[in-house]
């Protein structure tokens, strides 16, 4: 779980500022990362505007999400703005859920002491949303089988820490690098990519054998599509290892039909480019007559809700869906408002002040 540095007491609960958790560059309080004419507003008011309270407010347009990131923008205000216990801050809590038209987050003091932190707020608030709300609608799907976050190729590695940090608050534990699960203590895992098996010259016994030397202490999952016949490549790893494979996955290109399907015409059914039910369906059984009903099937490639669903709907064998891409693809964007100034609206035109009985007063103990 985190490890907290501070923690914020919210109205009557214990709400964690994790300071610990995220650490911020330093280039983060000088602005680097800051809009410029941020910058320059900031200077202009330290000059001739200064001490004017605002209101700011962030939220953004769709409906039936689960907010996400609101615990690291409060570490960033409290770590980069001026003055943080000068600042009345709201917020909802990370893992709540959140409608359109909303406010996560408000933020009042003066401009100068945090306004330069308004457009790094919206992408964390952004990111972290739509992440957590991915996986929401992944693990909704997927009829209380795991789900294992192989998002770690599909952006820059920066990104690791918060999508993993994300994906946790809505509910997937399995992660396959250390980076995605440094922010709540996981540790990233997995067996063999095909590099393994193409160093092994394509034979998926080897590759599992060097596995198994290698770590003898654990059960080994075989990745089975490197010749795009995955029971054959299932049971000949099966048969090498009865006792020590714990799981085949199939990983097959949406771009390949499988060999299966050469050999068995009949069982064609609709599209089977890629990982499909039938194939997998036809796996279990061949691992089940062959008495290995022990080896679970993961699947991966190009999942999504839509594609688990169907799996799902046509009672495919599956023990595990890994997904990538779909987790990290931005479904949303926040925006920081100014509705407030000195106590009275000021807004621009067709904005105004978002009310909420569900924002809590962050209180900072220092």
């Amino acid at each position: 779980m985190l490890q907290p540095e501070v923690e914020l007491k919210k109205a009557g609960k214990i709400k964690r500022l994790t300071n610990k958790t995220f650490q911020f560059s330093s280039s983060l309080k000088e602005g680097f990362y800051t809009a410029n004419y941020f910058l320059k507003t900031r200077k202009i008011v330290e000059q001739f505007l200064p001490n004017q309270k605002v209101y700011m407010q962030f939220f953004q347009w769709q409906n039936d999400l689960i907010a996400c990131g609101i615990d690291e923008a409060i570490a960033l205000i409290h770590t980069c703005a001026r003055h943080p216990e000068d600042l009345v801050i709201h917020a909802l809590h990370d893992g709540d859920p959140l409608n359109g038209k909303e406010p996560i987050l408000t933020i009042e003091g003066r401009y100068e002491d945090f306004g330069f932190l308004e457009s790094t707020i919206d992408g964390i608030l952004s990111r972290r949303t739509s992440v957590a709300s991915n996986t929401r609608d992944v693990l909704k799907v997927a009829n209380g089988k795991p789900v294992f976050s192989m998002a770690d190729r599909q952006d820059d590695y920066h990104t690791q820490a918060g999508d993993g940090y994300a994906s946790y608050v809505s509910g997937i534990q399995k992660v396959s690098t250390d980076a995605q699960g440094s922010w709540w203590g996981g540790k990233g895992m997995g067996t063999m990519p095909h590099a393994l098996i193409q160093m092994c010259q394509g034979d998926i016994v080897q590759a599992a054998t060097l596995y198994h030397q290698t770590f003898p202490n654990e059960k080994i999952t075989a990745l089975v599509d490197y010749t795009n016949d995955v029971i054959t490549e299932s049971l000949k790893v099966a048969n090498a290892f009865p006792k020590d494979l714990g799981a085949v996955r199939v990983d097959t290109s949406q771009s390949l039909i499988d060999a299966y399907f050469t050999r068995h015409p009949e069982a064609i059914q609709g599209d089977v480019h890629g990982v499909n039910p039938p194939l997998i369906k036809a796996l279990r059984n061949a691992l089940n007559e062959n008495g290995f009903h022990h080896v679970k099937i993961i699947v991966s490639s190009g999942f999504n809700p839509e594609k688990i669903a169907r799996f799902e709907r046509e009672n495919t064998p599956v023990d595990l869906y890994g997904v990538g891409l779909y987790l990290v693809t931005l479904r949303t964007n926040f925006t920081g408002d100014l509705v407030m100034l000195n106590g009275e609206d000021q807004a621009k035109f067709g904005r105004k002040k978002l009310d909420s009985h569900r924002l809590e007063r962050v209180l900072f103990p220092l």
